[in-house]
C-alpha cells in the first residue's frame, strides 16, 4: 500500500508524521530517506510529538543514534532513532550494536536506511522525503503488506 503526500510546510511535515504515527503497531521498523535537508528530521518531530516524548528531538546524525521515552495512551513506550549518514560500513554498523537496538524498541526509525540495502527486508514502512519546492515535500509512505 502506497500513500503519497505533498506538504507545503515544516508544520503541515509534522502533521502528517502524526497522522502516520497514529497507524504504527509496536514492533514497526520505519525507514526514512531523502537527501540532507529534505524533512526527514522535522517528519520524526512529528511522530515523537504524537508519541509524547518529552525529550526535545534532535536529528541523531552526531550521536549517531537517540533513544525516546514516550506514551500511547496509558501505555509507555520507546522509539529508537538510527541516523546512518556517518556510518561507512557493515562492520561500523554493527559495532554500535544496530541488531540490538533496532529490534528492542516499541518502534524504530532509521535515517538513511537505504544506504544498506542488507537490512531493507526487516522494514515494515519506508517513508521517502523529497523535495518538491523551496519549501514544499513530497511525502511517500510504502508498508509492506
Amino acid at each position: 500500500m502506497t500513500e503519497e503526500f505533498l506538504s507545503l510546510s515544516a508544520e503541515e511535515t509534522r502533521r502528517y508524521a502524526r497522522q502516520f504515527a497514529a497507524t504504527l503497531q509496536p514492533g514497526d521498523m520505519v525507514s526514512l530517506s531523502g537527501l540532507l535537508g529534505a524533512g526527514k528530521t522535522e517528519f520524526m518531530r512529528g511522530v515523537t510529538e504524537f508519541f509524547n516524548c518529552d525529550d526535545q528531538l534532535s536529528s541523531p546524525t552526531f550521536p549517531l543514534f537517540n533513544i525516546y521515552e514516550g506514551s500511547l495512551g496509558c501505555d509507555p513506550v520507546t522509539l529508537h532513532h538510527f541516523d546512518l549518514y556517518r556510518i561507512n560500513s557493515l562492520k561500523e554498523l554493527e559495532a554500535i550494536g544496530f541488531d540490538e537496538y533496532l529490534s528492542n524498541g516499541d518502534f524504530s526509525f532509521v535515517e538513511w536506511a537505504d544506504r544498506f540495502a542488507e537490512y531493507a527486508p526487516l522494514y515494515t514502512v519506508t517513508v521517502a522525503l523529497a523535495y518538491a519546492g523551496s519549501e514544499s515535500r513530497s511525502i511517500i509512505i510504502k508498508r509492506k503488506p
